[in-house]
C-alpha cells in the first residue's frame, strides 16, 4: 500500500486553493495517498480544476478551523473538530502516516504534541529546519519551538539533528556544533557554557566540534546547528529577511540603467539559480522532530510548490524511519560515556 499523508487543506494563507494543488502534484509525483481534511465543499470545488484520474486522494469534512492570531491552547480547547486537530488524529489513528500543516504554527505543534505525544526520552519537540548554504543544505534546530530551554534538551536536539542530517540531507557523519557568541569554550551565558559542556562529554558521539557562531550558519562546515527556539527563530527570520532584501536590491540595480538592465538580461539565467538555491518552497517544510508521528510544518503563505515539497518530506521521513533511528540514537546516548 502507497504511504498516506494527511494534510490539513484549510491552513495557511491561500487555503484551500494552493493547499489542494500542491496535494494532487504531490500524489502524482510521489505515487502516495492523500487526505484532504477541512471544508468538503469547498476542497472538491479546487479539486474539480484537476485530474485526479487515477490517484487517491480522500478528503474529511470539518467546518472549523484555527485562525493564525487565535491563541493555540485555546483554540484547541474550543474547536475539537478543527482541520489540524482532525490531520492528526488521523495520524495517531494509524489512518496516515504523517501529516502537512501550513496555518498557525503554535497550533500545528500543540495538536501535534498532545495528539501524538513524545517519543521516549524526549522532553520537548523541536522544530528542525533546513538551512541553505555554500554547500549542501544543513539542518538548525530549535527554530522556534522552544523559547526557554535546559541543556539536556539541547542534547536531545543534537541527537534528532543527526538522525535528520543523516537521513533527510545524506551526511554519512554530519558535524554537531552549539550556536554561541564565541568559538572558544567558555563562552556565553549559562545555557550555553552549561550545554557545551554536556555536548562536549559527548563529543565522540555526537561528533560535536564545539561552538560555532552566526556566520557559520551558511558556510555549510557545520551540519547540524543546535541553539534553542530563541535564537533558532531569530536567525531564520533574519536570514529570510536578508535573503530578501539581496534580492530586491539586484533587481532595483538591474533597473537603474540601461546598461545594469542589458546585464540583468544577461545574468538572468544566474539570478534564477541563485534563487533557486534560497527558496525556501523547494525545501517545502519543517520537521516537528521528538512526536510519535512525522508531522512537518510548513509556512502559512506556502503555496502549491511548498506544499508539494512538504509532502516530500514527510513521505520520506516515513519511508526511512525518523522517529525509530531518533529513539535508537537516544537509547545509545544513555549507554555511551566518551
Amino acid at each position: 500500500m502507497p504511504i498516506k499523508i494527511a494534510v490539513d487543506a484549510m491552513g495557511g494563507d491561500y487555503a484551500p486553493l494552493e493547499i489542494v494543488k500542491g496535494a494532487v502534484e504531490a500524489a502524482k509525483e510521489y505515487n502516495i495517498s492523500i487526505q484532504l481534511i477541512g471544508n468538503e465543499v469547498q476542497i472538491k470545488e479546487e479539486l474539480a480544476k484537476y485530474d485526479t484520474k487515477g490517484i487517491d486522494i480522500g478528503i474529511t469534512h470539518t467546518d472549523e478551523v484555527i485562525e493564525m492570531g487565535e491563541s493555540p491552547a485555546k483554540a484547541l480547547r474550543a474547536k475539537k473538530r478543527a482541520s489540524i486537530v482532525l490531520t492528526v488524529e488521523s495520524v495517531a489513528k494509524g489512518e496516515s502516516q504523517g501529516l502537512v500543516a501550513a496555518g498557525s504554527t503554535g497550533a500545528a505543534m500543540a495538536a501535534s504534541l498532545f495528539g501524538l505525544g513524545r517519543l521516549p526520552g524526549i522532553k520537548r519537540p523541536v522544530i528542525c529546519c533546513t538551512m541553505p548554504t555554500t554547500k549542501k543544505p544543513v539542518a538548525m534546530l530549535d527554530g522556534g519551538a522552544n523559547s526557554d530551554c535546559e541543556p539536556e534538551m539541547l542534547y536531545e536536539f543534537a541527537i534528532m539533528g543527526r538522525i535528520f542530517a543523516q537521513l533527510i540531507l545524506g551526511y554519512n557523519n554530519p558535524k554537531v556544533g552549539l550556536m554561541n557568541i564565541g568559538e572558544e569554550e567558555g563562552k556565553g551565558n549559562e545555557l550555553a557554557k552549561s550545554t557545551f559542556n554536556l555536548l562536549n562529554s559527548k563529543k565522540e558521539f555526537l561528533n560535536f566540534i564545539g561552538n560555532i557562531e552566526g556566520r557559520d550558519v551558511f558556510t555549510g562546515d557545520c551540519q547540524v546547528i543546535v541553539c534553542d527556539g530563541f535564537v533558532g527563530n531569530v536567525i531564520l527570520k533574519t536570514a529570510e529577511g536578508a535573503l530578501t532584501m539581496v534580492s530586491k536590491m539586484l533587481k532595483q540595480e538591474y533597473k537603474s540603467s540601461l546598461y545594469n538592465k542589458i546585464i540583468g538580461l544577461l545574468s538572468k539565467k544566474i539570478f534564477s539559480g541563485f534563487k533557486k538555491r534560497i527558496d525556501y518552497e523547494k525545501i517545502g517544510g519543517a520537521l516537528l522532530l521528538g512526536v510519535k508521528g512525522v508531522s512537518v510544518i510548513t509556512h502559512g503563505s506556502s503555496k502549491a510548490y511548498a506544499i508539494k515539497n512538504a509532502i516530500r518530506v514527510a513521505k520520506e521521513a516515513v519511508e526511512k524511519e525518523v522517529n525509530d533511528k531518533i529513539v535508537e540514537m537516544y537509547e545509545k546516548s544513555m549507554k555511551t560515556v566518551d
